[in-house]
């Protein structure tokens, strides 16, 4: 059985008449490729963009475009197909989402076979709007997402940057992984729990610089700091993330604020912490420094034996607390529980997890994480391995419960 949150899961798109109806496809196959069954609801408007044979092929099943049949001549089967659909899914996506269907599911108008099938359904929906900047951007459209959110709707906005017409602004459609990891996240019971939350986030490695060429580091890649602040981002919360050296993406919504050496760090923590009312410190931040760096390369010749170094400064331990929830993580091999709850314990955190290099596919590099939660009123809760986005979502619920 797959550890994939999607895996299994049942799940209908629905497709509207935009531009970024092409996109559907790549989200179909990430879907299907991630162990989901996916059906396909298209509006009519849609077929000016993408076929029904193009989505029929890639989710292996039929594609619905019209409520009814198209003629009763020779006999027809049951015409409630929307309500077997509403009580077959796991979870809905309507991407792209057009300020007319948007309109249409805010006020209740269902006049064709999505917006038919909406108010039939009994699992959550996800909306990913997509429309030109001045359309998106119009008063009467964000009155209507904004109602959609407090009908309980989980909305992933539409992203900033070059648009069909020409124009850049906001109105893309979210990226494919975006809306796949609000999935996820949905179809785990999550939501945007975290609105008006201000949280900084840091990630991955520092590098203390030997010489031009040559570095101080670790295996971090900032996987697990990258999930949080994703998983932070799409429950609502305000996020700043401080990220060492990194090949990840971030959203191109979160603050992102680049690094390299342990000071570094320790200064753009200090510059927000005071502004932001949760910490999480993720990044795997460097222990020691060359007491002295030279300014150009260091040869073979030079016959280089040792190289002397000194403690990088304590970025918790420089941190000056006012009511702020900070978490700590711990990254062991050996005699980890007992290490992780002396970390919590001096460094005065609210709550720190520990993860082992011993666990397969567990810490540096990889997608999953096997994580250990420890409060500092002694609560602990050990998870199996995971996708480090899971792992965030369940580090983000326990922050709450503090």
């Amino acid at each position: 059985m797959s550890d994939d949150v999607l895996s299994g899961k049942k799940i209908i798109l629905g497709v509207t008449g935009g531009i970024a109806a092409y996109k559907s496809c790549y989200l179909v196959r990430e879907l299907v490729q991630r162990g989901a069954e996916v059906r396909v609801v298209m509006t009519s408007s849609a077929l000016e963009f993408i076929t029904p044979l193009t989505l029929s092929s890639l989710s292996k099943n039929k594609v619905i475009v019209n409520t009814f049949p198209s003629s009763q001549a020779d006999g027809c089967d049951t015409v409630t197909w929307h309500i077997d659909y509403g009580m077959w899914a796991d979870l809905m996506i309507i991407a792209p989402a057009t300020i007319n269907t948007i309109a249409k599911i805010a006020n209740g108008f269902a006049d064709n076979a999505l917006t038919t099938l909406v108010p039939a359904l009994r699992s959550p929906l996800i909306i990913a709007p997509a429309a030109d900047v001045d359309m998106y951007m119009h008063k009467v459209t964000q009155e209507n997402i904004k109602r959609l959110s407090e009908l309980g709707y989980f909305i992933v906005e539409a992203e900033e940057g070059e648009l069909a017409s020409g124009l850049s602004g906001k109105g893309r459609l979210a990226s494919i992984n975006k809306i796949i990891d609000a999935a996820g996240l949905v179809l785990s019971g999550y939501r945007k729990d975290l609105t008006g939350r201000k949280i900084i986030i840091t990630a991955g490695p520092t590098y203390e610089d030997i010489d031009p060429v040559r570095f101080i580091g670790n295996r971090s890649s900032g996987k697990m700091g990258y999930a949080l602040a994703k998983a932070a981002y799409l429950r609502g919360a305000e996020v700043i993330l401080i990220s060492g050296p990194s090949a990840e993406i971030a959203y191109p919504e979160l603050k992102l604020v680049k690094v390299r050496s342990a000071d570094e760090m320790k200064k753009e923590v200090n510059k927000y912490f005071t502004l932001n009312e949760i910490l999480i410190m993720s990044a795997a931040v460097s222990d020691y420094m060359p007491k002295k760096f030279t300014s150009s390369k260091i040869k073979k010749e030079e016959k280089l034996n040792a190289i002397n170094v000194m403690q990088t400064d304590d970025v918790l331990g420089s941190l000056k607390k006012n009511n702020q929830v900070v978490i700590g993580f711990a990254l062991e091999t050996e005699n980890e529980l007992q290490n992780a709850k002396k970390k919590l314990k001096d460094k005065k955190l609210d709550m720190i997890v520990l993860n082992s290099l011993k666990d397969k596919k567990s810490g540096f590099e990889f997608d999953t994480n096997r994580i250990t939660i420890i409060h500092k009123n002694g609560k602990s809760l050990k998870y199996q391995l995971m996708s480090k986005l899971e792992a965030a979502n369940k580090i983000l619920a326990e922050i709450l419960k503090i």
